[in-house]
């Protein structure tokens, strides 16, 4: 595949598109427009999506006159982004010596020019955010501190000629020291990473397409059973249920346990509910019925 069109501080990769009109006897004409081209890197590849995690610790001073050691762990979720997302900084800081020190994250792209043997490296900032004071004796710690990637050219790895890398800085700054720095590599692509939210998603979909031929299998409106009073009449009734509960003897009642004497339901329990109708109306003559499978 081809190099992603580039332009850079000692060097470029450019692409032209040459048109040739040539005729007997009359010099050539020619014209030409240029072309870009992206290399396209998903960020959704296993290589990119791993964490990266670092962790340094610096002692502030020289000699006998140390002042006590700063120490300084970062991560980031993943190694791809694209342009215009935002990289989520973890970190966690802690400042043991006599000195007021400044955590700041930047986000840094190194061009690496190969050519006759000799290589030629410019190093340039593009974005960068900045800490609260961490005082003496205290930490700090960020919990997805954002630091969003402006437009900048996608990474370029794999010529022989011009590389184009990137690299997330998590650095302290102490007054009247060298700073404490911790790097990380990034790549950013073209091809953004698919969320979690998005699988999710469109799983929640693909169930509910696999599920979709259980509601051809159900009515609309199920029926419900009838009713008991529309099934039995009233003088079936009767004769099942008295019309009064017989008296009960009170001194009986103190000789047997209470749950004896619990009250029977005053309604038998309902019929066996069938298609057949228990109460048939008369019907004068039967006529056959027939059954086309």
């Amino acid at each position: 595949p081809l190099v992603t069109s580039f332009t850079g501080k000692y060097g470029s990769i450019q692409y032209y598109v040459k048109a040739v009109l040539e005729r007997p006897a009359v010099p050539d004409q020619s014209v030409q427009t240029e072309l870009q081209i992206i290399s396209h890197i998903d960020v959704s590849s296993p290589a990119l999506l791993t964490p990266v995690l670092r962790s340094q610790e610096k002692m502030v001073g020289c000699w006998f006159f140390t002042s006590g050691p700063v120490s300084l762990s970062a991560k980031i979720e993943r190694k791809g982004y694209c342009n215009g997302e935002a990289i989520p900084i973890y970190a966690e800081i802690e400042n043991c010596s006599s000195r007021l020190i400044v955590p700041k994250a930047a986000i840094f792209q190194t061009q690496t020019y190969l050519a006759s043997g000799k290589t030629k490296t410019f190093r340039q900032m593009v974005a960068n955010v900045r800490g609260n004071h961490i005082a003496s004796g205290s930490t700090d710690t960020w919990n997805g501190k954002t630091l969003k990637i402006p437009p900048v050219s996608p990474s370029i790895l794999d010529c022989c000629i011009i590389r184009v890398e990137y690299s997330l800085a998590v650095y302290i700054h102490i007054p009247g020291a060298k700073k404490l720095m911790i790097e990380m590599p990034v790549v950013i692509g073209t091809i953004p990473c698919i969320g979690f939210s998005s699988r999710n998603s469109s799983i929640t979909s693909q169930f509910s397409m696999d599920m979709s031929w259980l509601a051809l299998t159900m009515p609309e409106h199920p029926e419900a059973p009838p009713n008991y009073a529309d099934v039995v009449s009233e003088e079936e009734f009767s004769r099942h249920v008295p019309a009064y509960p017989p008296p009960i003897d009170c001194e009986e009642q103190l000789c047997c346990p209470v749950f004896a004497y619990i009250q029977e339901f005053r309604f038998q329990p309902p019929p066996l509910y069938s298609e057949i109708d228990p109460h048939p109306a008369d019907v004068e003559e039967v006529q056959p019925v027939s059954f086309m499978l």
